[in-house]
């Protein structure tokens, strides 16, 4: 009877371990629109060789349109704020904006996605500047940002990418 349950308890320690790791290798951000409602979500996977992935979908956006998607520096998405309380972009580097600057870009500018005719952004983005959890490129805690405009990826400091009209903390 001592060797089953300690092989029992082997097993409970490994399935708890493997769930561990696979926990510091996602995270997800539910996203609230600048009305205050639920509005989507994201799945992040962090790669093998560094980087994450950015799985994301968002709804009740303006249809038809490219608009600008980046990581913010601050954790909180306060829509009464018009989610101002996601702060600044994320840059650990002092980064130029842009990904088109020559002393850009910052970590958390990413591509331009586009909201299809039904006012849904549907998306997979690969940031290779961050990581979930390091020590200055983690983006757990940090806030996923949908703009109201695209990015020119020059402009400084955010792209004039206009207003923020999603907004998800990443945990």
């Amino acid at each position: 009877m001592k060797a089953i349950l300690s092989i029992a308890a082997l097993t409970f320690i490994a399935a708890s371990s493997a769930g561990l790791a696979q926990d510091k290798q996602t995270a997800t951000a539910d996203f609230v629109g600048a009305d205050g409602k639920a509005s989507g979500r994201a799945t992040l996977t962090a790669a093998a060789g560094g980087g994450v992935l950015i799985e994301v979908e968002v709804t009740g956006l303006p249809g038809n349109k490219w608009v600008a998607f980046h990581i913010h520096e601050t954790g909180k998405c306060d829509a009464a704020g018009r989610h101002e309380s996601a702060g600044k972009h994320f840059n650990p580097s002092n980064a130029e904006h842009g990904l088109l600057s020559a002393k850009g870009p910052h970590a958390g500018d990413m591509p331009n996605q586009y909201v299809g005719q039904d006012g849904v952004l549907r998306a997979q983005v690969f940031d290779t500047m961050v990581t979930l959890d390091g020590k200055t490129d983690g983006i757990r805690g940090r806030a996923l940002i949908v703009h109201s405009n695209s990015d020119d990826y020059r402009s400084q400091p955010a792209g004039d990418a206009g207003e923020r009209l999603a907004c998800g903390v990443i945990k």
